[in-house]
């Protein structure tokens, strides 16, 4: 999930959701951080089809789903195609040139929706949507192995009305690996030296106070918050059969309706929850 525009009043308001089935060729060839276990197919698909079940018939949002591509075995993560805020849509050029062709039909998707197209043809940026935290009163951006300075400063060219702080990353895949928005003013942070380290150079960059929540597991720190009005504050995180501990700090939020989601395959492949959708704020016609 990238931004979801409006300013910090509308923060999470979402009436779209773009996704992407599963190739069987992610089992073998998807890109991976570090050698593990094989993802189990079957148990992937089951979690991914409730996953965008979540978002079609609990949450009631307009569901674009995208057919699966062979040749593209980490098409699912559609996040890192495109960033988008408010009605524009920033279609990225990821790190790995793997991926590059992913955002073919993610441009195809979100023209279909009217949405302002801006495309980074600058062949010295990349830049992944994992690494692209919006709060809703500001970008952060990670300087990852996926994501570089260029690429950053395409995205503040873009999104001009808002404040653009980079971040290094040097332990984890992106910036969204261990943190994420849990609410309208409230940062999800992991507990590890480098997630701390990369919150407190995010807390000297802005000019806001941000509250945080520290939960135990980085990966758990990966949620996504949603505001639907007729739900209020929505919050997708971790399922406590993965992450015990974290799920506990999650319940103390008394006032998000809280909608644990299993996501123990994707993880193999270092996905995330906000990996697998593009939320789209629609407030114009199509």
């Amino acid at each position: 999930m990238a931004g979801l525009g409006g300013g910090p009043a509308a923060f999470g308001r979402c009436t779209h959701a773009v996704v992407r089935a599963l190739p069987e060729s992610l089992c073998r060839q998807a890109l991976r951080s570090a050698a593990g276990p094989e993802v189990d197919f079957a148990r992937a698909e089951r979690e991914h089809q409730l996953y965008v079940g979540v978002l079609r018939g609990k949450l009631g949002l307009q569901v674009l789903e995208l057919p699966a591509d062979e040749s593209l075995p980490d098409c699912v993560f559609v996040e890192d195609a495109a960033v988008v805020c408010e009605e524009t849509a920033l279609l990225t050029r990821p790190g790995a040139p793997s991926r590059r062709k992913e955002v073919e039909t993610m441009k195809r998707v979100l023209e279909s929706l009217n949405l302002n197209i801006v495309e980074m043809v600058d062949e010295n940026a990349t830049l992944d949507g994992g690494d692209v935290l919006f709060t809703g009163r500001e970008f952060f951006v990670g300087l990852s192995r996926r994501t570089n300075q260029r690429g950053a400063e395409i995205l503040a060219d873009t999104f001009k009305d808002y404040a653009v702080s980079t971040v290094p990353v040097h332990d984890s895949l992106h910036l969204k690996s261990f943190c994420s928005m849990a609410g309208p003013n409230l940062i999800a942070i992991g507990s590890s030296e480098a997630a701390q380290k990369a919150l407190k150079t995010m807390q000297q960059m802005s000019d806001h106070r941000y509250d945080k929540l520290t939960v135990p597991d980085d990966a758990a720190a990966n949620c996504i918050y949603l505001n639907i009005p007729s739900k209020g504050h929505v919050l997708l995180h971790r399922a406590p059969e993965e992450y015990p501990e974290s799920a506990k700090v999650f319940e103390k939020l008394k006032d998000h309706m809280l909608i644990p989601i299993a996501n123990t395959e994707l993880e193999k492949v270092d996905g995330s929850l906000t990996c697998c959708s593009v939320l789209i704020n629609k407030t114009s016609e199509l």
